[in-house]
């Protein structure tokens, strides 16, 4: 599947020094998890810068990458990414600049500068969107011969997309949050990440996210990742193919990867339903549980629906 690997050299320079900057700052926010001993909303107040350098590290590298499939729109791609190389760069100076100060960056409208500081952040995230929306459209109208490597990019990146747009879940105020601004007891926090629960509670190690209510930042997370996700298990199966006669075929590995990404779909629907339900991701009801097995279930016959293809073709060997 040599249409997954790309000459790094070609790759999107903002991109790749955006990716390469974040890497550096997660290594100087992970010196700030072990130096600084300060707790925001019940979390260290380091642990998003790091979350965020991640996630932004990825998301950048893989789009660099993504950019030399185009064969149309190459311009205007480079343009829009570089605008949100800058973007992504400035909406994470805002998240370091808070945690200087001590401050929360999201949601925090207590003072007329954090105010602003978050409206920049609000703007910058929906310039993000849109920059991406671009590149998902001129991604979808290029032609990849591999169907395994064209159905993994093209599902990856509009599951990421809505994946991206599930944060706007999170912006707007909350039921007590808006009556706490008509009694006159608001304390500056317009939106939340959790459900049901009030920020700042127990969480999961690691990611933070709530044991104790729905958590929105969860479908956000899991639905932006199938950017890397889906091409790399597009990946695997290549790499596969040379021990598994099965997955030789182009037809069975293109319909393993559509499987997994409808699969992935799924799973970014589930979370999100029970996330908006107020209910723990480690502590799934009856409901939950039986719509997952409905995942399951589907995936498990569509790989067996795909395997099959396999067993009817002549085999197709893999260079």
């Amino acid at each position: 599947m040599t249409t997954l690997l790309g000459r790094v050299s070609a790759w999107h320079r903002p991109m790749t020094w955006t990716a390469g900057i974040m890497a550096g700052m997660t290594v100087v926010s992970l010196g700030g998890l072990a130096l600084d001993d300060r707790v925001l909303l019940g979390a260290p107040i380091w642990l998003k810068p790091v979350k965020f350098a991640v996630s932004i590290a990825l998301y950048c590298v893989t789009w660099a990458w993504m950019l030399t499939l185009l064969r149309r729109g190459q311009r205007l791609a480079a343009r829009v990414s570089t605008a949100i190389a800058v973007i992504v760069l400035v909406e994470y100076a805002i998240i370091v600049l808070q945690v200087v100060r001590g401050r929360a960056s999201h949601f925090n409208a207590a003072t007329a500068f954090d105010a602003t500081l978050f409206t920049v952040m609000g703007i910058s995230i929906a310039a993000l969107w849109t920059g991406t929306l671009v590149l998902t459209i001129l991604l979808l109208r290029t032609e990849i011969t591999d169907a395994a490597a064209r159905w993994a990019i093209r599902l990856a990146a509009v599951v990421s997309l809505a994946g991206l747009g599930l944060g706007g879940l999170m912006i707007g105020p909350t039921d007590e949050q808006v009556r706490s601004m008509r009694d006159g007891t608001f304390e500056g926090l317009v939106g939340a990440h959790s459900v049901g629960v009030a920020d700042g509670g127990p969480g999961m190690p690691l990611t933070g996210w709530s044991t104790t209510g729905g958590d929105l930042r969860i479908p956000h997370f899991v639905g932006m990742h199938a950017l890397q996700v889906l091409p790399l298990f597009a990946l695997l199966l290549t790499v596969l193919a040379r021990r598994v006669a099965r997955l030789r075929s182009g037809v069975v590995r293109a319909r393993l990867v559509a499987v997994a990404g409808f699969g992935y779909a799924g799973l970014v629907a589930l979370v999100t339903w029970q996330a908006l339900r107020g209910q723990p991701l480690i502590h799934p009801d009856a409901r939950t549980l039986a719509a997952l097995a409905g995942i399951v279930v589907a995936v498990a016959a569509g790989a067996a629906w795909s395997l099959a293809a396999g067993s009817r073709r002549p085999e197709v060997s893999v260079a």
